[in-house]
């Protein structure tokens, strides 16, 4: 796979520190070119695209080609999204005309994804879509699940202002294809990003990934949304901390339900959790910024798919409900 041309597409926090590092590294010939909106946009175009890593002394700032219009954009070798599960389905049109034949897409999501059952051969539940994910198939239609290389990030980011990105850790990415072959596709795009100065693993089990990361932002998401608190306040509360660990097992109990492999034990991760400190989670950072909670991949598919293998799921369906109710209010009053 050659990768002469590059798009990342929703360059918030996640994809703008993506792009920016690509558009950095001397050595890269592929170009590279982000679609954003509004005010980000705006700042990136006039002063460029700043990140500040967690040890930098000073920022990162790379100019490159931005633009809200995709259809703007050639074709790609490779597409990047850093949008949120509830933000794909209304892009799939404008990412379906960055594609050509052998573009693959890197989808950088939490929670289940909509390609999730895509030549999945643990669950019998192969091919299976949710329309909650990807209403009326358009992203399984327009743009495939056979493009995708899953992605599961490890990397607190926050956009503090238009234009800037503030990384909270040294993070890292790990990445793998659905049906688990270790491809001279996923091969090459781990070098390029690798290449780019990004901590990169690859994976034939994409699906234990994901469904690792979940048990912590299936509780925690939700919860900081719920309460307004950052992770060490959490952690440090013994009723909520319970909840998470409450939430931690039904997440287990479904994803085994479905074959997915766990890489550690619920104490293991709430130990883990005790140690990220005072992070400020994705989805308190939307309800801040007025925007549309992440809900249906992070909450609504463990009770669905809970439903689904007959796993009760009390705790998470509360969360649901309550969560769901916060967005309401939230998108009302902005």
């Amino acid at each position: 796979m050659s990768i002469k041309s590059i798009c990342i597409y929703g360059a918030g926090a996640l994809g703008g520190a993506i792009a920016a590092k690509l558009a950095s590294q001397a050595g890269n010939d592929a170009t590279i070119s982000v679609v954003a909106r509004g005010a980000h946009l705006d700042a990136i175009r006039d002063n460029g695209l700043s990140v500040r890593e967690a040890d930098a002394e000073r920022p990162l700032n790379v100019r490159l080609t931005a633009t809200d219009d995709p259809s703007t954009l050639p074709p790609q070798d490779l597409v990047i999204t850093g949008l949120k599960g509830h933000q794909l389905p209304p892009a799939a049109e404008g990412i379906a005309g960055l594609l050509k034949e052998g573009t693959r897409v890197v989808m950088i999501l939490n929670g289940i994804p909509w390609w999730y059952f895509h030549r999945d051969t643990h669950s019998r539940h192969a091919e299976l879509q949710f329309d909650e994910l990807d209403p009326g198939g358009r992203l399984w239609r327009l743009m495939g699940p056979e493009r995708v290389i899953g992605c599961v990030a490890y990397q607190g980011a926050e956009v503090i202002n238009p234009g800037e990105i503030q990384l909270a850790n040294n993070g890292r990415f790990v990445l793998g294809e659905p049906s688990g072959e270790m491809s001279p596709d996923l091969e090459a795009i781990a070098a390029v990003l690798t290449g780019a100065g990004l901590s990169i693993a690859t994976t034939p089990d994409i699906r234990g990934e994901i469904w690792s990361k979940l048990m912590g932002n299936a509780a925690f998401n939700p919860i900081s949304a719920l309460t307004k608190a950052l992770m060490t306040d959490i952690m440090a509360d013994p009723a909520l901390s319970a909840t998470v660990g409450k939430v931690m097992n039904e997440v287990r109990a479904v994803g085994e339900a479905l074959g997915a492999r766990f890489g550690m034990t619920v104490e293991q991760r709430l130990e883990q959790s005790r140690h990220i400190g005072a992070v400020r989670t994705s989805m308190l950072q939307d309800l801040i910024g007025g925007k549309a909670l992440e809900i249906t991949p992070l909450v609504g598919m463990v009770v669905a798919l809970g439903r689904l293998s007959a796993v009760p799921t009390p705790v998470s369906e509360t969360i649901l409900a309550l969560v769901t109710q916060l967005d309401r209010e939230n998108q009302r009053g902005s």
